[in-house]
């Protein structure tokens, strides 16, 4: 499998990971005791939660990873930054959440993807994990990375929920993403190292 592939695929399986652990989480109604067949409904929504998420989750993601692979073949990485921006641009506006402090917090995220996802292009290795730790070399390089993700992730939740100050649900809900974000990464860097 071709590098490329295999950064994609470790990172929507988290994703999905992330997801799951966010929806489980989740109460069940009590209708789920009173309505026969109610579970059929409930994985039929929860299954289309995951696709959702997955999908707003790792848009930034794919756009840092073919940034990442553009430069590394040649393009100019202030060209190819730009045309992320405007793709991230359009991405939020379909989304009803643009605003200029969230495409430059989003941007924030992706340069430093676009680092990373390069370190782990041009690593050696034949797994996630391997091109992790080749582009790492060690734990602590790999948290320090970690960390500054965290950070950025952060203060992007920090925009959305000041873009919808009333919303909390949203609060909730995001405060339960990064908690469960944070989970997995720690069990992720503890297979890695």
């Amino acid at each position: 499998m071709e590098k490329h592939e295999i950064i994609l695929a470790a990172e929507e399986t988290f994703v999905r990971e992330v997801a799951l652990g966010v929806i489980v989480k989740q109460p069940r109604s009590i209708w789920h005791s009173l309505i026969p067949g109610m579970f059929i409904i409930d994985f039929l929504r929860r299954t289309s939660k995951i696709r959702k998420y997955t999908h707003h989750f790792i848009f930034a993601r794919k756009q840092s990873l073919d940034a990442a692979q553009d430069i590394i073949d040649g393009e100019v990485k202030s060209d190819r930054l730009w045309r992320a921006e405007e793709e991230i641009r359009a991405w939020l506006t379909s989304l009803n959440l643009y605003s200029e402090e969230l495409l430059q917090g989003q941007m924030s995220v992706v340069r430093l993807l676009v680092d990373h996802y390069a370190k782990l292009l041009q690593g050696e290795g034949d797994t996630y994990y391997s091109l992790v730790r080749n582009g790492y070399e060690n734990r602590e390089n790999y948290e320090l990375y970690l960390s500054r993700l965290a950070s950025l992730e952060g203060e992007m939740d920090r925009a959305i929920v000041d873009k919808s100050p009333a919303d909390e649900n949203l609060k909730q809900r995001l405060l339960t993403e990064q908690q469960e974000v944070e989970n997995r990464r720690q069990k992720h860097l503890d297979e890695i190292f």
